[in-house]
């Protein structure tokens, strides 16, 4: 199926968390004219700790780098994660720009924000501690949350369920931080005079409307294996692949 742009973010790779399979098997049926990596790519934070490359991770990046050379347009914007690569910001890696920031402007028109969104994180940018701290936590949430699938299939359960993301929606303080990113980012966008904003960084997908603007988040690659997709007349989808998958199979 093709699309007019697909935005990623949050993939991680170089971790044990990173679904690069998953990844894999959605960029083999999904094609598009831009391809945009938006922030946290490759987890730079985590490979300081220990690294986890597979050959599927190896393979996304190879795929990713064949479609620049084949003419998809392929934008990265770097992450908090991958912050290192904002030194190259402007510059551009054999077929991939990499931006701190860019204008979409959508086939209906419509103008969109396309950034990482760690600067809207007071966490992040205030107290970075705390950051590489939660940043452990929800990695060993994440492993755990294999182990627990690992279980569901050997007793036969279906469906997919994610620890991470059940802890994420119960811990009343992770929701109002939710909300609270959600309310900056909307309010930076408003100021601008865009009609949208297309972000990551927290792991939660979305496209609502807040306030006559569009908030969209690409979700992740590690917990909730989520895309957004524009199409040709400038919708907007959000694509979740682990459950689609999920539904084919059954």
């Amino acid at each position: 199926m093709k699309f007019r742009a697909i935005f990623l973010s949050d993939i991680h790779l170089g971790t044990r968390g990173c679904q690069a399979a998953r990844l894999l098997d959605f960029l083999r049926e999904h094609e598009a004219l831009q391809l945009f990596l938006v922030g946290d790519i490759i987890d730079f934070w985590a490979m300081s700790r220990s690294i986890h490359w597979t050959p599927a991770q190896n393979t996304v990046v190879q795929k990713v780098l064949r479609r620049a050379r084949h003419g998809e347009e392929v934008i990265l914007i770097p992450g908090n994660h991958d912050e290192s690569l904002r030194e190259y910001v402007g510059t551009s890696f054999g077929d991939i720009r990499v931006l701190h920031e860019h204008i979409h402007v959508a086939a209906d028109g419509r103008r969109y924000l396309v950034l990482h969104g760690d600067e809207f994180d007071q966490v992040t940018r205030h107290h970075r501690w705390v950051a590489v701290l939660g940043d452990i936590a929800y990695n060993l949430l994440v492993r755990l949350n294999a182990w627990l699938s690992l279980l569901r299939r050997t007793l036969r359960i279906s469906g997919y369920w994610s620890l991470a993301g059940y802890a994420k929606r119960r811990i009343k303080r992770a929701v109002s931080f939710i909300y609270d990113f959600e309310d900056s980012v909307i309010h930076a966008v408003r100021s601008r005079g865009l009609d949208g904003v297309i972000c990551g960084h927290i792991h939660s997908a979305a496209i609502r409307e807040v306030g006559g603007l569009t908030y969209i988040n690409c979700g992740d690659w590690v917990d909730s294996c989520t895309a957004i997709v524009e199409h040709f007349d400038g919708r907007m989808e959000l694509v979740e692949w682990g459950a689609a998958r999920l539904a084919q199979a059954a």
